[in-house]
């Protein structure tokens, strides 16, 4: 494609200034095991539709006057994620999101359309966004009281959800906690609904990481449409890897349907959050799905178990109290000091801190914090 002559270039201070920046992202790349994102990814072959200025508005299944989309390439991302999901064809849509938290508040959305009246419950492990997003539906919302090990308390459900039974239930699982990658019981929310004789419910599955670990593990907690719940909100820059934050939403028809409108200026139907959407992230997600494949991935999982086990290992043997839950790559531990924090970018909350043993993350990696650890602790 020729460069249009109108295109200026960088200055000198510009590029400069660019290359320092990238030296010192390299840098930080280096010590990054805190945060669930995986970076070990190469999109270099997609670097040329950048030349184009795409832009997936609009429903993905549904045909648009604005013709530069990824729309094809994006409804074989979401067939790939339903499947993943055990949703029926018939039964389950979606579309690709900038991230977790639109995923969270789409099916959230969905909910209070379907029950104006109803009422959130959420764990006290719940991600922060959802706080934010309750605020911005004006949704009526309870929070409820998590187990030790992150999972939502069902017995302080099953109470209040008891007070107010004439109000329809709306529940935000998590399938995977931030902090603690704990897994709510969504067969024993299920079994509270069915003991109240409460038949008109939503439960939406906050999934962002697990999404594309449980589907590759042979003995996996209930979390997805099998498992009853009405919409999934899964991240694609965490397990599949992508340099720009995006996500997968999916959800039940019937739901969607209602909050459906043509839109004449686009000539298109509006069932997302967002007008205009990222067309690139699907590429992404697409490219990993092909090239590493679904059985790469279950080795992908199966590796970052290892990793996981190894740095519960080497944690516990520096006193630090590690543990992790089943089916989690998420390892919790004892809070180490500020600059530990700071160096491996550890996420921290109270007296806790996490590492997330991600594809990047190598037992080199948990050799070197353990040095560090043990180093900073004898300064």
């Amino acid at each position: 494609m020729a460069e249009p002559p109108s295109i200026a270039r960088l200055d000198e201070d510009g590029a400069r200034r660019l290359g320092n920046l990238y030296n010192a992202l390299e840098k930080e790349a280096g010590n990054f095991v805190g945060y669930p994102c995986n970076g070990r990814f190469d999109y270099r072959d997609l670097f040329h539709f950048l030349a184009f200025p795409l832009n997936n508005v609009g429903d993905p299944f549904v045909p648009s006057n604005f013709h530069l989309n990824t729309h094809l390439f994006e409804r074989e991302v979401l067939e790939t994620f339903r499947q993943l999901t055990h949703g029926s064809v018939d039964d389950v849509w979606g579309y690709m999101t900038n991230g977790g938290t639109e995923g969270n508040m789409y099916g959230i959305f969905l909910g209070r359309e379907l029950f104006p009246e109803g009422l959130v419950y959420y764990s006290e492990d719940t991600h922060y966004s959802v706080n934010k997003i309750l605020r911005c539906l004006h949704v009526r919302n309870i929070m409820i009281k998590s187990c030790p090990d992150g999972r939502i308390d069902l017995e302080d459900l099953r109470e209040t959800v008891r007070i107010h039974r004439d109000v329809p239930p709306i529940v935000f699982a998590n399938v995977g906690t931030t902090m603690k990658g704990a897994v709510d019981d969504i067969p024993g929310i299920r079994q509270i609904f069915d003991d109240l004789a409460i038949q008109s419910y939503y439960i939406h599955a906050d999934a962002a990481l697990s999404g594309m670990i449980l589907p590759f593990v042979e003995e996996p907690e209930p979390w997805d449409f099998d498992a009853g719940v009405d919409s999934v909100s899964i991240s694609g820059h965490k397990m599949v890897g992508s340099p720009i934050p995006c996500g997968v939403a999916l959800a039940r028809k019937s739901n969607v349907d209602r909050i459906a409108r043509r839109i004449e200026y686009v000539g298109t139907l509006d069932t997302t959050l967002s007008g205009s959407r990222n067309a690139i992230t699907p590429l992404f997600l697409w490219y990993a799905l092909r090239t590493v494949g679904l059985d790469g991935f279950r080795r992908m999982v199966g590796e970052c178990f290892e990793v996981a086990d190894y740095a519960v290992e080497q944690l516990c043997r520096a006193g630090r109290n590690a543990w992790r839950h089943k089916n989690s790559i998420t390892v919790v531990f004892d809070r180490p000091n500020p600059g530990v924090v700071s160096r491996w970018q550890l996420a921290v909350y109270g007296g806790t801190a996490h590492l997330i043993t991600m594809p990047h993350v190598t037992c080199e990696h948990i050799d070197r914090f353990i040095a560090d650890l043990g180093e900073k602790a004898r300064t």
